[in-house]
C-alpha cells in the first residue's frame, strides 16, 4: 500500500512524502512523486499514531469492569481519535475487582481483538495518598506491597507495564525498586511527596509522573513538591491532561517550557463517559460521577475532578492552538515520548522504515480523517 501527502511528520517537520506499508509495517519512505500511489491525502497532515498511556475507558466501558466485550469495543472504535496504542488504566479498588480487571486485559490480548494495540496495563492505585486521592475511592486505598503487586502481575500475565504510586508511602522504596527492576515504569502521583523524597524515589527507579498539577499539592516556592520536581528534573517523563480544564493552558505552556520536546506526555485520563450516551449514568471506582457540558467529570455532588472525556486529537489542538506549545513538542508528547517512556520506541512513535504502520491523518481543524493501526485503515 502506498500512501502520500504533502505534509508527513518526519524529522520533526512536515515534508512531502510517500509511505509504503507492508505486513503491518512501514516498509519504505519514498519521495512524494513516487510513481505508485494508492491513497493521496493531499495536504492533510500524516502523524505517527497517538499513544494514550493513561485512559480508564470510553464508550460506557471502564477497565475495572473486567468485561472482554467492552474492552474489545473500546479498542475497535478509539482509532476515531487518532489513537493507535493504549494502556487501559485501572482505578483504585479492592483486590477482587482489580484482579478481574487486569486478568481481563491479559485474556483479550491473548485471544485477539481489533483496533488500537494494547501495549499493557497502567495500574493506577491502590497505592496512593489519602489526602491527594482525588476521585479515587478512599475505602480501597492500600499501602504499597511487593507481594500483593506480584499477585496482580501474575493475574495480568505480566502485562502491567506502568504503575502510579505515592512514593512517600512506599517503605524503603521497595515496590518502586521491584517494579523498575522488573520492566514496570514507576510514575509518581496522587501524592504529597516532598521534593527531597521524590528525588530518592527517582534514584530508586521512578521515571515518570502522573498527570502533573493534579493529584498533588500546588507549587510553592519554599515547598516545591511534585510539581517542582516535574519542572526541575527535566529528564523524567511527566503526563499532562491537555483539556485546558484540569490545568490552565498557560500552566501547560510552562510545563512544556520546562520539559522540552522529549519528556512531556499528553494523556486523556478519560473515563467511560467518553463517547458515551448523553444522560447516561456513570461511575468511577464504584462512585457516581457527573459530566458537565464541556466534558469535565466530577464526583457527583462535589467539585472534585474525576477525569475527562478528552480525545487525543483535541488535546493536540489545545496544546498547539490554545496553550501555544511548540508544534514539535506537542506532537512528540502524543507519539514518540510515550513510546520512549514505555521502551517501545524501537517500533512505535515515528514514521520510519521498519516501524509499525500506525498513522493518524488529520484535517486542518485537527479532526481525524483516517487512522492506520498496524496497517489496517479506519476512515472517518
Amino acid at each position: 500500500m502506498f500512501i502520500r501527502s504533502k505534509r508527513v511528520w518526519i524529522g520533526g517537520q512536515f515534508i512531502p512524502a510517500c509511505i509504503e506499508t507492508k505486513d503491518q509495517k512501514i516498509n519504505r519512505i519514498l519521495p512524494y512523486d513516487f510513481n505508485a500511489c494508492d491513497i493521496d491525502y493531499e495536504n492533510r497532515r500524516i502523524l505517527p499514531g497517538f499513544i494514550d498511556i493513561h485512559t480508564h475507558g470510553a464508550y460506557g466501558f471502564d477497565t475495572n469492569d473486567g468485561t472482554s466485550e467492552g474492552l474489545r469495543y473500546w479498542m475497535a472504535h478509539i482509532p476515531e481519535d487518532g489513537v493507535t496504542s493504549i494502556l487501559p488504566t485501572t482505578v483504585t479498588q479492592f483486590p477482587d475487582v482489580l484482579t478481574k480487571a487486569v486478568a481481563n486485559v491479559a485474556d483479550v490480548i491473548e485471544n485477539g481483538y481489533e483496533g488500537a494495540e494494547i501495549l499493557g496495563i497502567h495500574f493506577e492505585g491502590p497505592y496512593l495518598d489519602m489526602d491527594f486521592k482525588g476521585a479515587q475511592p478512599p475505602e480501597a486505598i492500600a499501602a504499597p506491597c511487593v507481594e500483593q503487586f506480584q499477585s496482580y502481575q501474575k493475574a495480568a500475565k505480566g502485562w502491567i507495564k506502568y504503575i502510579t504510586l505515592s512514593p512517600e508511602h512506599d517503605e524503603d522504596f521497595a515496590l518502586t525498586r521491584y517494579c523498575a527492576q522488573n520492566g514496570v515504569v514507576v510514575s509518581m502521583g496522587h501524592s504529597a511527596c516532598p521534593y527531597d523524597k521524590a528525588l530518592l524515589a527517582i534514584a530508586n527507579g521512578a521515571s515518570s509522573m502522573t498527570h502533573v498539577y493534579n493529584g498533588m499539592p500546588p507549587f510553592h516556592h519554599r515547598s516545591i513538591g511534585l510539581v517542582g520536581t516535574a519542572l526541575r528534573v527535566r529528564d523524567i517523563y511527566g503526563e499532562v491532561i491537555a483539556d485546558g480544564r484540569h490545568s490552565h493552558t498557560s500552566a501547560l505552556n510552562i510545563f512544556f517550557q520546562s520539559k522540552g520536546r522529549d519528556h512531556a506526555i499528553t494523556v486523556t485520563d478519560s473515563l467511560c463517559a467518553k463517547h458515551g450516551k448523553a444522560g447516561a449514568h456513570y461511575q468511577l471506582g464504584g462512585h457516581d460521577i457527573e459530566v458537565d457540558a464541556e466534558g469535565l467529570a466530577r464526583l457527583a455532588g462535589t467539585s472534585t475532578i474525576a477525569g475527562s472525556t478528552l480525545r487525543m486529537n483535541d488535546g493536540l489542538r489545545i496544546l498547539i492552538e490554545e496553550a501555544k506549545v511548540a508544534e514539535d513538542a506537542a506532537i512528540n508528547s502524543c507519539t514518540i515520548n510515550p513510546a520512549r517512556c514505555l521502551h517501545v520506541d524501537n517500533r512505535k512513535g515515528k514514521i520510519c522504515a521498519g516501524y509499525d504502520a500506525d498513522l493518524a491523518v488529520l484535517e486542518d481543524d485537527y479532526s481525524v480523517r483516517a487512522t492506520w493501526c498496524l496497517g489496517r485503515r479506519y476512515e472517518f
